[in-house]
């Protein structure tokens, strides 16, 4: 039986190694960022550009995203090319301030939203090691399913045959989706904003779902098997 020469290390830990060195340092930390910076923008302000301007918000995410993704560089340029016409094309929807102009918007925002998600999941998952970026990019994309949901949300009431989407006539805007969202997900249920029909209905229970898988799977396996790296040695 040959044995590994204690001079080279073990082919694993190049491998390892390797998919470090390679892995994206920072990106998550600043897809995380402009996350926030969306959510409080639009939380916190109620005219409709700053509606629109998430457009170009969630296309920045996408392309950190895709940044950090381990896509072949054609891919890459091919998903860019479309993420960028997708995004004009919304904006001019959402610039004609109809109801079937701002749903399309708002499916698009959904669309964008829906592929970064993937992408982070699977490149957090593929990565050999937790590092504080594994947990950045869990967060980060704990937060884009729930803007997610609020941009179907929006576009089911922009383009919905129902005149209103919550019950009792609430005010539908950016703010209450974006509330009714995050409440839903985290299932807080306050109780205080409701869906009126039945497909803002069946959604919000998969939104409640979803949030509660993606915290008690893949947040908590990462938070657990989170490392700080070691010191080097001193020589």
């Amino acid at each position: 039986m040959t044995q590994a020469s204690p001079g080279r290390p073990r082919s694993g830990a190049v491998v390892a190694t390797v998919l470090a060195r390679r892995s994206p340092r920072g990106r998550y930390g600043l897809l995380l960022l402009v996350l926030i910076a969306s959510y409080v923008l639009s939380a916190f302000n109620r005219p409709q550009w700053v509606a629109d301007l998430q457009i170009a918000f969630f296309l920045a995410v996408l392309l950190l995203a895709l940044h950090a993704s381990p896509l072949s560089r054609r891919l890459s340029r091919v998903a860019i090319a479309v993420s960028l016409a997708g995004s004009a094309a919304a904006l001019g929807a959402a610039l004609t301030d109809t109801a079937a102009g701002l749903g399309l918007a708002d499916l698009w925002r959904g669309a964008l939203l829906l592929v970064t998600v993937v992408l982070i999941v699977r490149r957090v998952l593929a990565q050999p090691t937790v590092t504080i970026q594994s947990i950045y990019g869990a967060l980060s994309a704990y937060i884009v399913i729930g803007l997610m949901f609020a941009a179907f949300y929006a576009a089911i009431g922009h383009l919905g045959a129902a005149p209103y989407f919550f019950a009792d006539d609430q005010p539908a805007n950016p703010q209450t989706f974006q509330y009714f969202s995050f409440t839903t997900l985290t299932t807080l249920g306050y109780g205080d904003f409701t869906a009126a029909g039945n497909s803002g209905r069946a959604i919000a229970v998969m939104e409640a779902l979803i949030g509660q898988v993606f915290l008690a799977t893949l947040v908590a396996r990462l938070v657990a098997a989170f490392r700080v790296p070691a010191e080097p040695p001193d020589k």
